[in-house]
């Protein structure tokens, strides 16, 4: 039977637009409103029911706003942090009700920051009241500006990358945190991060090959998407500790559990695919859906791409394999373009691509977006439609 592949369609753009440079568009957590930040120095924030703006956020910075994050797992109000050039961090409050906002950057009660200096800080939130953040942290491993942080999605570890064209994972250790991997595979500036939903699996016919590849991945965790000036899309993936170990230290040798043998704090991480060469300039964002499994990269070239991670099927050679070491073989996956769009925003740069939903108030789970914001100040919603 003959399929049409996924068309990319422009549902709405955000109005009034900024009439300057828009840096990034950050999806509320739980809310059906984004915040995007602008050269202009101010944070607007905007329905994805009617794709119009309800409020601006002015008067906190000197020069440009380029990053926004909103804290997540709270209830009755919404806190965003905010980053500017002007170098200070902005925290921002409002209680909840509908159609009024109100903000952070963090995994539980952590924020994170990164600059140009080479460092990343960070802070904790008091949570007493007063807005008080208190500095956990400062790392300088970096050996060029940092232009991205990213928390893991349930585990209290930061990624970063950056002008010196690594990606470094820092994790806690004994009331301090440092570094527990550097990643050297990239030829040029890491401009974006993201990691995968712990529940995503790769797109297959057969429930069985996803519980089975859930369960081959479970001790490495959700993986991580790097894009870079170097124009590739990469994906990572931690090996568990229990693999590096040689045969005579396992658990089964030992009798130690492996959550009770130390193993140190080092962490090897590896290059688990690299997408299909896509775009033609620097790739400047990408974005992982925790609802689809779908990646989205944006960039210089005015290019959105869309890529969806497939089982491969298993040709065995059933005279060299029985049924129960088949069924241990590691299941390999293929990445596709499902799907391009060319000069989305005309002839101008596209600095960020994030993934929402637009669910209307009161619904449960509602219909996944695709939001791309644009050096002319301009933030478009896309849904893919079969």
């Amino acid at each position: 039977m003959l399929t049409m592949a996924p068309n990319l369609t422009l549902l709405s753009d955000l109005t009034p637009p900024s009439l300057e440079r828009t840096w990034l568009t950050a999806p509320h957590p739980t809310l059906p409103l984004v915040a995007t930040c602008s050269s202009d120095k101010t944070v607007r924030v905007y329905s994805l029911t009617n794709f119009k703006l309800l409020s601006t956020i002015t008067g906190g910075h000197k020069r440009s706003v380029r990053t926004c994050a909103w804290k997540p797992h709270v209830q009755g109000e919404s806190v965003l942090a905010t980053g500017s050039f002007d170098a200070t961090v902005g925290i921002w409050r409002r209680w909840d009700s509908y159609g009024r906002v109100g903000v952070m950057v963090a995994v539980g009660m952590l924020l994170a920051t990164c600059a140009r200096d080479k460092s990343i800080w960070i802070w904790e939130d008091l949570d007493d009241g007063d807005n008080n953040f208190e500095t956990v942290a400062v790392m300088q491993e970096h050996g060029g500006d940092v232009k991205c942080v990213s928390w893991h999605p349930v585990e209290e570890c930061l990624a970063s990358g950056g002008y010196d064209d690594t990606i470094r994972l820092w994790r806690e250790d004994l009331d301090d945190w440092g570094q527990v991997a550097c990643i050297k595979k990239h030829e040029g500036t890491v401009w974006a991060l993201d990691w995968e939903g712990p529940e995503t699996t790769p797109h297959s016919s057969e429930q069985s090959l996803q519980a089975q590849w859930r369960e081959q991945r479970a001790l490495s965790g959700p993986r991580l998407v790097s894009c870079s000036d170097d124009r590739t899309v990469r994906i990572w993936r931690r090996l568990p500790k229990e693999s590096a170990l040689p045969s005579t230290l396992s658990s089964a040798a030992t009798g130690i559990p492996s959550i009770i043998r130390p193993t140190g704090t080092d962490e090897t991480w590896e290059e688990d695919a690299v997408l299909p060469q896509s775009h033609a300039l620097v790739v400047y964002s990408v974005a992982w859906s925790h609802k689809s499994g779908l990646l989205a990269s944006v960039g210089a070239d005015g290019r959105i791409v869309v890529y969806e991670e497939r089982l491969v099927a298993s040709t065995p050679d059933t005279d060299a394999m029985d049924t129960e070491s088949e069924s241990r073989a590691p299941l390999k996956t293929e990445w596709v373009i499902l799907a391009v769009v060319n000069g989305a925003h005309g002839i101008y740069e596209i600095n960020h691509v994030a993934w929402a939903k637009r669910a209307d108030r009161g619904s449960s789970d509602g219909e996944e977006v695709l939001i791309t914001t644009a050096d002319d100040g301009s933030v478009k919603v896309w849904t893919l439609q079969p």
